[in-house]
C-alpha cells in the first residue's frame, strides 16, 4: 500500500474547492475550535468553495449549511445533501426516491435493532434521532466499545445485508446504493455543472477514517489529517498526502497551504 506523502509535496495551485469530512478532521477532541472556523472563513473569503461531507444526520447538515461559510453539506454518508440554489435558497437532494427510502428505512431499523441486541453496550448514537436515511451506532463518542466491539458490529451488520462503515465516532449503517463518493459526483454536477476527470486538480478532499477511503480513491488531491495514521494499515485506500498535525489543526495546516498557493500572505492562526 502506498504511503501518503507530506502535504508540502502536493501541487495545490489549481484547487478551486475543498470537500472535507467533519468528525476528527474539522473537530479537535470532538469540538470545533475557533481557529478551525476561522480557517473555513478564510477559505471562503479567498474564493474557495467548501463542502462538508459527513456521516452526521440530515438535521445537523441543514444547520451547518445555514450557519457555516460553506457551499453545501453532504450528510448521512451520501444519503442526501444540501446546496445553495437560485437566490441563495437551500436545496435538499436525496440519493434515492421516497418509494425506495421508505421500505429501506423500515428494514434498516429492524436489522440494526436485531444486531444491537447481540452486542453488550451497543446502542444507537444520540443524534440518530435526526437522521432520515441512515442510522449510526455509537462505538467511540459516548459509548466505549473499542476496536473489537466495533469490528463485531460491522461484521454482524454486513451479514444482514446492511452497509456498515466506521467513522472516528460511529458506525454508519444504511441500505441503498449510495456513499460519499457517489454523492460528491452528483453534487458537483448539480451545483457547479462539473464532471470530474481522472487526476482532477481543481478539488481536494480531506478526511481521517475508514469511511473516507472511497473519497481518498476518488480524488488525486486527497489529504489525510495526521490522525489517519491510526487506520492506515486497515483502510482500503489511503490518502495521497498527509498533514503534520492531527484533527482540526491538520485541516488548518491544509488551509494555510491552500492560501499560500493563491498568494494570500496572512495565514490562518496555528
Amino acid at each position: 500500500m502506498a504511503t501518503p506523502r507530506p502535504l508540502r509535496e502536493a501541487d495545490l495551485s489549481r484547487v478551486e474547492g475543498v470537500f472535507t469530512d467533519v468528525d476528527g478532521t474539522l473537530t479537535t477532541a470532538h469540538r470545533l475550535r475557533s481557529t478551525t472556523i476561522r480557517a473555513l472563513e478564510r477559505l471562503s473569503d479567498a474564493g474557495f468553495k467548501v463542502v462538508l461531507v459527513t456521516g452526521r444526520p440530515a438535521g445537523w447538515g441543514e444547520a451547518w449549511a445555514r450557519t457555516l461559510p460553506v457551499e453545501g453539506v453532504i450528510a448521512e454518508n451520501g444519503g442526501l445533501f444540501f446546496l445553495r440554489g437560485a437566490g441563495g435558497r437551500l436545496r435538499k437532494v436525496y440519493a434515492e426516491s421516497p418509494r425506495v427510502r421508505g421500505p429501506n428505512r423500515e428494514r434498516l431499523q429492524a436489522e440494526v435493532a436485531a444486531v444491537l441486541r447481540q452486542v453488550p453496550g451497543a446502542r444507537l448514537s444520540v443524534d440518530s434521532a435526526y437522521t432520515e436515511v441512515d442510522l449510526a451506532v455509537d462505538w467511540n463518542e459516548e459509548a466505549r466499545l473499542g476496536e473489537a466491539g466495533a469490528e463485531r458490529l460491522e461484521a454482524l451488520l454486513r451479514a444482514r445485508g446492511v452497509t456498515a462503515v466506521r467513522s472516528s465516532v460511529h458506525i454508519n449503517c444504511w441500505l441503498g446504493r449510495f456513499d460519499k463518493r457517489s454523492a460528491v459526483r452528483r453534487f458537483l454536477k448539480l451545483a457547479w455543472g462539473v464532471t470530474p476527470v481522472p487526476g482532477e486538480p481543481r478539488f481536494v478532499y480531506v478526511g481521517d477514517s475508514f469511511n473516507d477511503a472511497p473519497m481518498f480513491g476518488e480524488f488525486a488531491l486527497s489529504v489525510g489529517v495526521a490522525n489517519v495514521r491510526r487506520v492506515l494499515e486497515r483502510i482500503d485506500t489511503p490518502p495521497a498526502f498527509i498533514t503534520r498535525a492531527e484533527e482540526g489543526r491538520g485541516f488548518e495546516e491544509l488551509v494555510r497551504a491552500l492560501l499560500a498557493s493563491r498568494g494570500v500572505r496572512r495565514g490562518v492562526a496555528p
